[in-house]
């Protein structure tokens, strides 16, 4: 069993550190002085939390590093300092230009024609393992756990969210491509599903580049450019060239 630290300043820190949230200081007094199944409590003062907060704030300061702990809403949280806003503006701007990836959007796919449904029936349809594209869709907010299915075992049920609507530019499910389109894009598109769904939507190209950009998050999570869209008739006779490996599935 890993050792319990009891050393305040790390403890709090740490806390900062891990938490979405602002912290007040009588949210950190709370969770060092609670404890379940009998762990260690901490007793501090608010003061204490404070002066811990300034020191701390004066490490980074002595280290030349590139945040700092602040004050905002009432509580205390981390945030880079401001030199950096345009690096940090650019990690946000590419973030946002992933794309899904092939098995990501045929599960999302399913999510969005099946819902409620869980993760058997999704590999049932798909016929792999959809850990992975279900982890990635819950990360990026598309879909959500809406409940527990009344069969053996409670398996976990998967719906859509509004993320999902917003990111692709939808009212409600209604708007989505009937079935059988999408059975028609997973045959002729593969890594450009996404892109031919909003296609069809009625988004206009501009708009699918902007909300697309040019990357993709492959399968092993790394970040890879997609080439310039060609609509020329060699590429698309190559694309649907069963015998070419590059255009199959």
């Amino acid at each position: 069993m890993e050792e319990i630290s009891h050393d305040k300043r790390r403890i709090i820190e740490a806390l900062l550190f891990g938490s979405d949230e602002p912290l007040t200081p009588r949210q950190i007094i709370d969770i060092l002085w609670s404890a379940e199944s009998g762990g260690p409590k901490l007793r501090v003062r608010e003061e204490e939390v404070l002066e811990i907060i300034r020191e701390l704030n004066a490490e980074y300061v002595q280290a030349n590093r590139s945040y700092r702990i602040i004050q905002v809403a009432g509580g205390f949280q981390f945030a880079t300092m401001p030199e950096f806003a345009e690096w940090l503006g650019r990690l946000m701007k590419e973030k946002a230009k992933r794309k899904l990836t092939q098995a990501t959007i045929e599960t999302l796919s399913v999510i969005a024609y099946k819902q409620p449904v869980t993760k058997p029936e999704i590999e049932a349809i798909r016929g792999v393992n959809a850990d992975y594209a279900i982890q990635k869709l819950l990360e990026r907010g598309l879909i959500t756990i809406i409940g527990r299915a009344a069969t053996p075992g409670r398996p976990l049920l998967y719906g859509t969210t509004q993320e999902f609507l917003k990111h692709f530019g939808i009212n409600d499910l209604s708007e989505l491509p009937k079935p059988r389109e999408i059975e028609e894009i997973m045959a002729d598109h593969g890594m450009d599903m996404e892109r031919e769904l909003l296609r069809r939507m009625g988004k206009t190209d501009e708009e699918i580049a902007e909300q697309l950009g040019t990357t993709v998050v492959s399968e092993n999570g790394e970040l890879q450019e997609l080439p310039p869209p060609d609509n020329t008739d060699d590429n698309l006779s190559t694309e649907n060239d069963p015998s070419n490996p590059e255009g199959s599935l």
